[in-house]
């Protein structure tokens, strides 16, 4: 299977690069970064730290090597994902994106997208954030009509959106099964004089130096709470679900898969 990694240079490509070259049955075979980065033009190898050459250049123009891949893994920014997107709808290549910031709107163009393609979108990478949304659901379930419930998300200082893509998959999981929506039910900080909204959910985002990726969800009872955590010590964890998705959509028909298919989780 053929991979081409968009936005290669970053937190996320750089490992991702790096678990498609050592995966059996996977080809790193190109590498994309935007216009005007000191990287563009050398070899791929070096610039994701396999330490070797691939004979692959990295590029800032994905048309130019789209048609060499079988799929393509994005950790891009939101507009070269969204240019991304159309191109592989274009050129009829499966998409893995793992990048957050995304409006009701866009998120809508990957749903539509499905019809065309195989793709997975709007998702942790991480199995063990998997699993641990499971957890979740299953409390939720137990406790959210007795239970205040709060979730916190910490990551570094340069992430660009808050609350967390996570902490948003929580909160719309948990507003669902109140029958309801997250914007009825959503406080995101406090401040001021006043008690805790009935029924709510707490959003609180730290961000500060170089954090990786921290997510607890609280549910506090009378007497008692429940916390439900998951640490990740480096970005490891996301690459290699990344690449877990790109393996998963091999062969697979145009739709929109669920990360929890990839993990046996569904």
């Amino acid at each position: 299977m053929k991979i081409v990694v968009v936005g290669c240079h970053g937190q996320m490509g750089k490992p991702i690069s790096r678990f498609v070259d050592a995966r059996p049955g996977m080809e790193l075979v190109g590498g994309v970064g935007p216009a005007g980065r000191d990287y563009i033009g050398k070899d791929l190898g070096q610039v994701v730290g396999l330490g070797r050459d691939l004979g692959v250049p990295v590029v800032d123009d994905l048309e130019s090597v789209i048609d060499e891949c079988d799929a393509l893994i994005d950790v891009s920014s939101v507009e070269q994902c969204l240019e991304t997107l159309d191109l592989a709808v274009a050129h009829g290549k499966a998409l893995v994106t793992a990048s957050t910031g995304f409006t009701p709107e866009q998120f809508a163009r990957f749903e539509e997208a499905g019809s065309h393609i195989p793709v997975i979108f709007k998702c942790n990478t991480s199995k063990m954030v998997n699993v641990m949304l499971k957890l979740v659901e299953t409390a939720a379930r137990a406790l959210a009509d007795e239970c205040d419930i709060e979730i916190i998300d910490q990551h570094d200082r340069d992430k660009l959106d808050a609350p967390s893509g996570t902490a948003v998959i929580i909160g719309n999981m948990i507003a669902e099964l109140k029958g309801t929506t997250l914007d009825d039910l959503a406080e995101y900080g406090r401040v001021g004089h006043g008690s805790r909204k009935p029924g709510g959910v707490g959003f609180h985002s730290l961000r500060a130096g170089d954090i990786t990726s921290d997510h607890k969800v609280y549910f506090g009872g009378m007497g008692e709470r429940l916390e439900i955590t998951h640490y990740a010590y480096s970005d490891d964890c996301f690459a290699r679900g990344a690449v877990d998705c790109a393996a998963f959509l091999e062969g697979k028909p145009a739709g929109v898969y669920r990360i929890q298919e990839v993990f046996g989780l569904a």
